[in-house]
């Protein structure tokens, strides 16, 4: 259900063209360029219940984040060529999940495991995040036993994506959504406590959870031993970007991590208002609001498939936003009065 709106936002682009820098784009190559999973971040603070980390603005071990991410939903049997390819054009954080229903956590691992062996990269330079997926979002793919405890479904889980990446340890440990749709069960606290102990165990050097409402992030930071350092979220226009959330997280020193920054916004993207500031601007149509998230404290991921567009993005600080195009783009599901404008 949760990828619904993806598949929603493709069907109304097959109607739809736009112009980018003066060109016009027919709505097939817009399509790519709003075909993947994105989410990007630039830098925060590590969220301990005790205490308040340093600002962090690049990838090390010692808390340090990236600034964007390469997420890899969806890409099944070409994970392993397609993470090549990120890596090459750049990228030095990958998110995955043990979700073998829309992830491929071991084309990840094979991708990592050449680049390393071809000594291109060290498992230092890397930001690896992963998730644990409940029982009722997977298919019949188990990363464990199903009759399992949950607290066990966690660690075997664990083991089983350092098993797939082949590493040791993670960068981040995600917890992919609570376990219903309002409010948070015992079993997600159970799950969290069991989280806290991977991390307190040097297992993952970060804890966070994804696809979670503003109510359930409350809870559950009230009966954590440890805050989130990440939430991840599909991040709409129509909702001031998530903007209810992000206020809590900065407050509370969460970093927000968002994908789907284009397919979830289609309308928005394709509106003439949009359309307008990103000839004034320059760049492309993900480059504007790649920047957008930076400098409004996201995490982007993006999940493109093609390898120019792979670069174009990473070259997102090309693009210069004003405070009022900061303003105008926070609005801008507010300034489009229908689909057809």
């Amino acid at each position: 259900m949760i990828f619904a709106n993806v598949f929603m936002n493709i069907t109304l682009l097959k109607h739809l063209s736009i112009s980018i820098d003066g060109q016009f784009l027919h709505r097939r190559h817009f399509l790519t360029y709003l075909s993947e999973d994105a989410t990007m971040s630039t830098t925060n603070e590590t969220p301990v219940r005790e205490r308040k980390g340093r600002r962090m603005t690049r990838i090390s071990p010692d808390n340090r984040f990236p600034r964007f991410i390469y997420g890899t939903a969806w890409k099944a049997e070409n994970t392993c060529r397609l993470v090549g390819l990120a890596l090459d054009a750049g990228f030095r954080a990958i998110d995955t999940a043990n979700q073998r229903k829309h992830y491929f956590e071991t084309g990840v691992g094979e991708a990592l495991k050449q680049k390393f062996s071809e000594g291109i990269l060290r498992r230092e330079d890397l930001f690896l995040q992963t998730k644990f997926t409940y029982p009722g979002s997977q298919d019949n793919r188990l990363p464990y036993h199903l009759d399992a405890a949950p607290a066990d479904q966690v660690r075997q889980s664990f083991l089983s994506s350092l098993e797939h990446l082949e590493v040791e340890y993670l960068d981040s440990y995600i917890l992919h959504g609570p376990s219903v749709d309002r409010g948070l069960t015992p079993v997600d606290h159970e799950v969290w406590r069991t989280m806290e102990e991977l991390k307190s165990e040097g297992k993952t050097r970060f804890l966070g959870v994804s696809n979670i409402s503003l109510e359930q992030l409350k809870l559950l930071c009230d009966g954590a031993e440890t805050l989130p350092t990440f939430v991840q979220n599909r991040c709409f226009a129509n909702t001031g970007w998530d903007r209810q959330i992000r206020a809590f997280c900065r407050e509370s020193g969460i970093t927000y991590q968002g994908f789907s920054l284009l397919t979830a916004n289609a309308r928005e993207l394709l509106s003439r208002e949009f359309r307008k500031l990103v000839q004034d601007v320059g760049g492309t149509i993900s480059q504007v609001v790649f920047r957008f998230a930076n400098q409004i404290g996201i995490i982007p991921l993006t999940g493109t498939t093609n390898p120019d567009h792979m670069r174009e993005d990473l070259a997102f600080d090309t693009v210069n936003l004003t405070d009022a195009d900061i303003k105008n783009i926070e609005g801008i599901a507010e300034k489009i009065c229908s689909p057809e404008k």
